[in-house]
């Protein structure tokens, strides 16, 4: 699909200024993506998704005139442009949890309209049954925002994972404001990030807080990765265990690429100097 490595899908053609769509082998997972005229590759992902879905879902609760709470739930691998942009730009409730999605799930639950997509393309949008409920006689009272309202939730499958949904819901908003690609795209302009992993002897060294924003243990690592993160406009870096094998994962994002890629050393060295590093030492990106 594209959104580590940052490539067009293959096998596609590419025709300027046309979205495309991919979704991953078993279809949770979706993810937009377009060219523009001068052949730059933008990938639209579970954030763009996200924020637009939200920012779309708040216009018709707004103007439906329903008192319905509606918030947005990310982890710490969102990228830091769209938590500015839904908070800032759109006034929507951010809500951070820790990685996975059954933390998304659980923590959307706590609104009656409930939107999250990880990075990667995967999540949905939940709605409580007293905001279905509310919805639908609004509707039948003829309120023209609150029949849309329903139209668009009747497109949605709250069980996580449906990427043709997702899809459909897209398509949906995308048709609904006349937005192109481009013009979705243009919302907000993502930060660069990287991500990099680090060999460790023993991942249970390193132990997280606050959505796994902030390193607890080793002592003193957080203080080190504030003091490079201060170097660096924009800067933002976290560091978590793998729950699979004995890596620490390291995400850094900055205000250029270039920023972006030495303040990821920077912390993946903290890391392997820290917290019991093996094998060789971590280099910048190729």
């Amino acid at each position: 699909m594209g959104k580590v490595q940052q490539k067009w899908p293959e096998g596609v053609p590419k025709t300027q200024n046309v979205r495309c769509v991919s979704v991953d082998g078993d279809a949770d997972r979706v993810m937009y993506s377009f060219v523009d005229g001068s052949g730059q590759y933008y990938m639209l992902d579970g954030d763009k998704i996200a924020t637009l879905v939200a920012g779309y879902l708040k216009e018709l609760v707004a103007g439906s005139g329903l008192k319905l709470n509606l918030g947005l739930v990310q982890t710490a691998y969102a990228n830091g442009a769209s938590t500015a942009y839904i908070t800032d730009k759109l006034g929507v409730p951010v809500a951070c949890v820790k990685t996975g999605v059954k933390h998304l799930h659980h923590a959307a639950q706590d609104f009656d309209i409930g939107v999250y997509f990880e990075a990667n393309g995967h999540g949905t949008v939940i709605v409580s049954s007293s905001a279905r409920q509310a919805i639908k006689e609004a509707a039948k009272a003829k309120n023209a925002q609150a029949e849309k309202l329903a139209q668009v939730l009747d497109v949605i499958n709250e069980s996580v994972g449906d990427a043709i949904s997702d899809m459909f819901l897209v398509e949906t908003v995308l048709h609904a404001r006349g937005w192109s690609a481009l013009d979705w795209n243009a919302a907000y302009t993502d930060l660069p990030n990287r991500q990099m992993k680090v060999m460790v002897a023993d991942r249970a060294v390193i132990t997280t807080t606050d959505a796994e924003r902030v390193c607890v243990t080793p002592a003193g690592l957080q203080d080190t990765i504030n003091k490079i993160v201060a170097n660096f406009p924009k800067g933002r870096s976290f560091v978590r265990p793998s729950g699979t094998e004995d890596v620490v994962r390291v995400y850094a994002e900055a205000s250029t690429q270039e920023n972006t890629d030495s303040l990821a050393v920077q912390v993946a060295c903290a890391v392997y100097e820290q917290a019991g590093g093996v094998g060789d030492r971590p280099k910048p990106p190729c």
